[in-house]
């Protein structure tokens, strides 16, 4: 018992400390908060303006990142909204929202009247309900110098069929927040986690909340068990057994005055309802088996066929006291919650590719003189001629009598095995954080996301399709060359107007239609 009332007494410290470093970075933030309240309500003052639906054909977006993508419920469309673009001054933030059509591979800007105000780092869930509807929660928005931040926590949703905007507001919600994560469960939506940043301060949240998609009303979660940790920018999806994983994500921690140290965490965690208990949750700590992603921050996530998890990208920082270096990844694992196991994506490369190569003409290893199979059709005995270097230097030539090879019996070198013989080098996008990922009809559809290049962050606006069940190569859908993009030195912004980033360029969006001149920076966000 004594164990037990100690343990208790802990935990029960443990929450006082969060609350009042809670009420601490609210204080503290909610006047720059006011301060920013002023800016978002002149961008809903210009967004008031539009009154009508307008459908514009268009080139594909912007460079960005921290939007959402989103798969049409019904269509075969996705839908991108808001996120955020450094030029090396000022990040510019986004509540454009772009519909894809994906048999048509043609873009289309959606102007509607009262949508939500400019953000990045939401949480897009859609679920099926009323032809289909778009949910939104939270986000971050910031002030034209990037020091100053709000965090959202307001409710929205898009109503697909009709197309329209709508506010809901309900009482005892998550707070202000970034970097959480939200999924559809049941007739339910399901939020956990996330942060809320000030100029000073700082906090990341564990919290778990429900909404019900038919009253409309909040409900705070109080699961049993040992959760994870705060964080945000993690992994959440729901299981075939309707269960939800966590897994991962990034956390933050004061080690002295002006020095943070950042955590990223490879844990794994099952939140799970309790059966014939309404509203009783349970937390559980599981560990996998198979071939784990190492350790990362800023991945993308979705759900892929055969109810299994999905991730990619993301970046492992190597933090010193005062610096942090990142390696960017591109590389896939897939969860499969039925099996508790994790395991690489690996690609197969192009097999007509691979086919014609063994048909063909010869290929020679650098190095080698060996003879390939001919056609698969040859009848007559073939002799093949191979060389071969011993380990002492000397050159044996080898010749054997090959009879009627098949394609079934012919051997096949490591280099006819690689993608990269067969066909070239794999198509592939490049290492990125923060990209947009979608899951349509068993392929993965992925947006832009960021890298960095010494002290330039390069924001991307590539496009990438990769068929699930074939697993082959990707297809590049939209490219583009990160070379080409505008940076702006930092010291070349003395002379500017930090207030032009918000406000200076609102007379260009009224003439032309542009994506990227009325916006306002921001800081970063996981």
């Amino acid at each position: 018992m004594g164990k037990k009332g100690k343990k208790e007494k802990k935990g029960r410290g443990a929450e006082k400390t969060a609350a009042k470093m809670e009420k601490k970075v609210s204080k503290r933030s909610r006047k720059e908060e006011e301060d920013l309240e002023a800016l978002i309500a002149h961008f809903q003052t210009l967004d008031a303006k539009k009154t009508q639906i307008v459908e514009t054909p268009c080139s594909p977006p912007s460079p960005r990142l921290n939007a959402s993508l989103s798969a049409h419920p019904e269509k075969d469309e996705l839908i991108l909204f808001g996120g955020e673009y450094f030029n090396g001054q000022k990040t510019f933030l986004y509540n454009e929202l772009y519909i894809y059509n994906i048999r048509k591979d043609t873009w289309t800007k959606v102007e509607i009247p009262n949508p939500p105000p400019r953000r990045c780092a939401h949480q897009a869930v859609v679920v099926p309900q009323g032809g289909g509807q778009l949910w939104i929660f939270g986000g971050e928005f910031a002030s034209p110098d990037g020091e100053q931040f709000y965090h959202y926590k307001d409710l929205w949703v898009l109503h697909l069929a009709t197309r329209t905007w709508e506010q809901v507001r309900s009482p005892g919600g998550p707070s202000g927040r970034s970097g959480h994560r939200m999924v559809a469960w049941k007739r339910q939506l399901i939020l956990f986690g996330g942060f809320h940043e000030s100029t000073r301060d700082y906090i990341y949240y564990n919290d778990v909340y429900a909404f019900d998609l038919d009253t409309f009303t909040w409900s705070k979660l109080s699961p049993s068990g040992t959760g994870p940790t705060p964080r945000s920018g993690c992994q959440m999806s729901v299981t075939p057994q309707g269960s939800i994983v966590i897994y991962g994500g990034y956390s933050k921690q004061r080690i002295k005055k002006d020095v943070d140290k950042g955590t990223q965490h490879s844990d794994m965690f099952l939140l799970k309802s309790e059966e014939g208990r309404e509203g009783r949750w349970v937390w559980t700590r599981i560990n996998p088996s198979g071939t784990k992603p190492t350790p990362r921050s800023g991945f993308s996530v979705a759900m892929a066929p055969n109810s299994q998890t999905l991730l990619f990208g993301g970046v492992c920082d190597e933090e010193e006291e005062e610096s942090l270096e990142g390696d960017f990844l591109n590389d896939l694992y897939f969860y499969d919650a039925t099996k508790n196991r994790w395991f690489a994506g690996q690609l197969k490369g192009p097999k007509s590719e691979k086919r014609k190569r063994r048909r063909g003409t010869k290929a020679e290893p650098e190095g080698a003189n060996e003879q390939e199979c001919g056609e698969a059709s040859a009848q007559a005995p073939r002799e093949v001629v191979r060389e071969v270097v011993t380990e002492d230097g000397t050159v044996v030539t080898i010749k054997q009598m090959l009879t009627a090879p098949g394609p079934s019996k012919q051997p096949q070198s490591d280099e006819d095995d690689s993608p990269e013989e067969a066909g070239g080098p794999l198509v592939e996008p490049r290492p990125r954080s923060n990209a947009m990922l979608a899951v349509k009809h068993g392929r993965l559809y992925l947006f832009g996301g960021m890298f960095e290049a010494g002290d330039r962050q390069v924001t991307l606006s590539d496009f990438y399709c990769l068929d699930l069940h074939k697993m082959d190569q990707w297809t590049v859908l939209v490219e583009a060359d990160p070379e080409t993009q505008e940076w702006l030195e930092e010291t070349d912004s003395e002379d500017s107007d930090a207030g032009e980033g918000a406000e200076g360029r609102e007379e260009d969006e009224e003439d032309e239609d542009s994506s990227e001149e009325d916006q306002a920076p921001l800081g970063d966000a996981w």
